[in-house]
C-alpha cells in the first residue's frame, strides 16, 4: 500500500493544529496524488478566510469515499491528580494504623492488670480508634460496662458510655486506665483491724482486761448496727505484761504479724515510752491510750497520737486544789506515794506544778514514796511516812491497785485520820475489790479522781454503756476503765466514719483532727484541733463509802 495514502489529511491526525502554511503546502503536495474529481468544499465561507482553520478544496484519497467526521479528542487523563489522591489515602491509613498499634501496645497489658483483680463477665480486646479511623470489624469491641464504687457518682466517660453502649469515645481511648489503689494495711472490704499491747497478766492483769472488755463492747455495737460504712471493726490483743521489755515485741506482732491498721487503748505509761516510738516510726495511728502521761500530750502534738482522757497533770491539779481548799490542808502536809518509773514520775511533777501554783510559783520539798512496778513491796514507802518530821495529813497515790491497797492497809491503823487519793490509772473497781476484802475501814473515805462519769449515774451514756455490756458480755460488771475504753473506741469509731470509704491513716488524722463539739453523752462536748489532740480535760471526783460503793463529789 502507498505511503501517502496512509496520512491523515485535513484536519485530522498531528497536522490538525499545525500552522496555515505548513497545512497547505502539504495539502499541495498530496493534491498531485488524489482525484481531482473528488473535492472537499471550502470552508473559507464557514470560518472566515483569515482563520488558520479554514481549509481548502482538497481531493480525498479515493473516488466515492466521504471524509470521515472529525472526532473530538478526549482531554489528557488526570494522572497526576488521581495519584496524589490515592498516595494521600495511604499514607493516613498508615497513620491511623500506628496510633492505633501504639495505643494497643500502651493500654492492653494495662488492661490484663485490671482484669487479673476485677475479673469482669465479657472481655474482648479493644482496638483504641481517634474520630475518622478505619478498623475492621474483627479488631472492634465491645466496651465493658462502666464499674461504679459505692458512694461514688459515676465520671462523665462512665456517663457517655451508658448513653452510647457499644461505642468507645476519644476521652476513653486515649485516657490510661487508672491502677488500683495499694491495700491499706489492717483493712480489707469487709473488716478494720486494731491492736492493743496491754497487761493480760501479771498485777495489773485487771486493767489491761477491763479497757479491752470496754473497746469490745462498743465495736460489738457498732457491728451489730451494720459496722462502719459496711465494715466490721475488730481488736487484736498482745500481752506485755506491763512490763516494757515485751512491749517491743507486742508491738511488733501486731503491726507486722496481725497488720493491725492502728493501735488503740494501750495500757500504761512504762509501757508507752516503748510503743509511741515505734507506732510513730510505723505513721501509726496510737488512739485512746489509758495513760495520762505527758509524753503523749507534747506540744505541737505528735500527728498519729491522740488522747481521750484528762492528763495526770489535771487530775492531781484537782486532787491539790481540793485537798488544799476544801479539806483545808497545807501543802507541806501532803506527800506522794508513787511507782518507780515514768508513770509515777508523771504523776509527781503533777503534784510539784499544782503545790507551785498555790506557792504563787515558790517550790518547795514534797516527801515522794516509791515502790517498784509490778510489786507490791511497800515497806520501804511506809517507814519513811512514819520517819517524816512534818505530819503529813493526805497522800496522793499514783500506783496500780494491788500495790494501792497493800499501802492502804499498812498505814490506815498508824495514821487513822488520813486522806487517801488515787488517780484514775489506779483502777477504781479492782481497787475497791480489794480494800471490801480488808474490810470497811480501808475502803471509807477513799478518794478516786475520774476521767469518766460515775458508772452510778443515770445518763444517757452511761444506760447506754450499761445496756451494751449486758447485752455482749453478760455477767460482767461496769466498771470505770472498761467505761474509759467504751468512750475512747466510740470516739475512734467518729473519726472512722467521717474519713469515708476509701480509709488511710491521713485521712482518719484529717477526720479527727476536724472534730468539733463532739456531744457522746459526757455533760463536755469533745474536741480535737491541729494543735489539740487530746478530747476532754475534765475530771470528775468519786469517794467509796463504807460499802464499798462509789459516790460523786464536787472537787471544786
Amino acid at each position: 500500500m502507498n505511503n501517502a495514502s496512509q496520512r491523515p489529511t485535513g484536519t485530522q491526525g498531528p497536522l490538525q493544529y499545525a500552522p496555515r502554511r505548513i497545512r497547505e503546502t502539504q495539502q499541495r503536495r498530496d493534491a498531485s496524488t488524489t482525484l481531482a474529481a473528488n473535492t472537499v468544499p471550502n470552508r473559507v465561507d464557514e470560518v472566515g478566510a483569515e482563520s488558520d482553520d479554514a481549509l481548502p478544496d482538497r481531493p480525498l484519497p479515493w473516488r466515492g469515499l466521504r471524509a470521515p467526521p472529525v472526532q473530538p479528542v478526549p482531554p489528557p487523563p488526570q494522572s497526576g491528580r488521581r495519584t496524589f489522591a490515592t498516595m494521600r489515602e495511604i499514607a493516613l491509613l498508615s497513620v491511623v494504623a500506628v496510633l492505633s498499634a501504639i495505643l494497643v501496645v500502651a493500654l492492653y497489658p494495662r488492661k490484663l492488670e485490671t482484669d487479673a483483680t476485677n475479673t469482669p463477665a465479657r472481655t474482648l480486646p479493644v482496638t483504641a480508634q481517634t474520630p475518622g479511623s478505619v478498623a475492621s470489624e474483627a479488631t472492634r469491641a465491645i466496651p465493658p460496662a462502666p464499674r461504679v464504687a459505692v458512694n461514688e457518682s459515676p465520671t462523665p466517660v462512665q456517663s457517655e458510655q451508658r448513653a452510647s453502649p457499644g461505642q468507645a469515645t476519644a476521652a476513653a481511648a486515649v485516657a490510661p486506665l487508672r491502677p488500683p489503689d495499694p491495700p491499706v494495711r489492717g483493712v480489707t472490704d469487709t473488716e478494720i483491724r486494731f491492736g492493743i499491747a496491754a497487761p493480760f497478766s501479771g498485777s495489773a492483769k485487771e486493767l489491761g482486761r477491763q479497757m479491752k472488755l470496754g473497746i469490745d463492747t462498743m465495736f460489738s455495737a457498732i457491728n451489730a448496727g451494720g459496722g462502719l460504712n459496711g465494715r466490721k471493726v475488730r481488736l487484736i490483743a498482745a500481752d506485755d505484761g506491763y512490763e516494757p521489755s515485751r512491749t517491743a515485741d507486742a508491738m511488733k506482732q501486731l503491726f507486722e504479724k496481725d497488720e493491725v491498721f492502728g493501735i488503740v487503748g494501750n495500757v500504761g505509761t512504762p509501757t508507752a515510752m516503748v510503743a509511741l516510738p515505734y507506732a510513730l516510726e510505723q505513721k501509726m495511728l496510737f488512739f485512746g491510750a489509758f495513760t495520762g502521761a505527758g509524753l503523749l500530750r507534747r506540744d505541737p502534738p505528735d500527728r498519729y497520737v491522740f488522747n481521750y482522757r484528762a492528763s495526770y497533770a489535771e487530775e492531781t491539779d484537782a486532787m491539790v486544789r481540793y485537798l488544799v481548799k476544801v479539806r483545808r490542808l497545807r501543802p507541806e502536809q501532803i506527800a506522794v506515794f508513787a511507782q518507780q518509773d515514768g508513770y509515777g514520775d508523771a504523776g509527781f511533777s503533777g503534784v510539784a506544778k499544782a503545790v507551785r501554783a498555790l506557792r504563787g510559783g515558790e517550790a518547795s520539798t514534797i516527801l515522794r514514796l516509791d515502790y517498784k512496778r509490778n510489786t507490791v513491796d511497800v515497806n520501804d514507802a511506809v517507814e519513811r511516812l512514819r520517819q517524816h518530821k512534818t505530819p503529813i495529813k493526805a497522800v496522793v497515790m499514783v500506783p496500780t491497785y494491788r500495790a494501792a491497797a497493800r499501802f492502804i492497809e499498812k498505814t490506815r491503823d498508824l495514821f487513822p485520820a488520813m486522806i487517801y487519793t488515787n488517780v484514775s490509772f489506779v483502777g477504781s473497781t479492782a481497787l475497791a475489790e480489794e480494800l471490801k476484802l480488808l474490810g470497811p475501814k480501808y475502803t471509807d473515805g477513799l478518794i478516786v479522781t475520774q476521767v469518766v462519769p460515775a458508772i452510778e449515774g443515770y445518763s444517757s451514756l452511761i444506760l447506754e454503756y450499761k445496756a451494751a455490756l449486758a447485752k455482749y458480755f453478760p455477767g460482767e460488771v461496769p466498771d470505770y476503765v472498761s467505761l474509759e475504753g467504751y468512750i475512747a473506741a466510740g470516739l475512734l469509731a467518729e473519726g472512722l466514719k467521717r474519713a469515708g470509704l476509701q480509709l488511710d491513716t491521713e485521712k482518719v488524722v484529717e477526720a479527727l483532727e476536724n472534730l468539733r463539739d463532739f456531744d457522746i453523752g459526757l455533760g463536755t462536748p469533745l474536741t480535737f484541733g491541729r494543735t489539740e489532740h487530746q478530747g476532754s480535760h475534765k475530771v470528775w471526783g468519786t469517794q467509796l463509802d463504807a460499802a464499798g460503793r462509789y459516790q460523786a463529789i464536787d472537787l471544786q
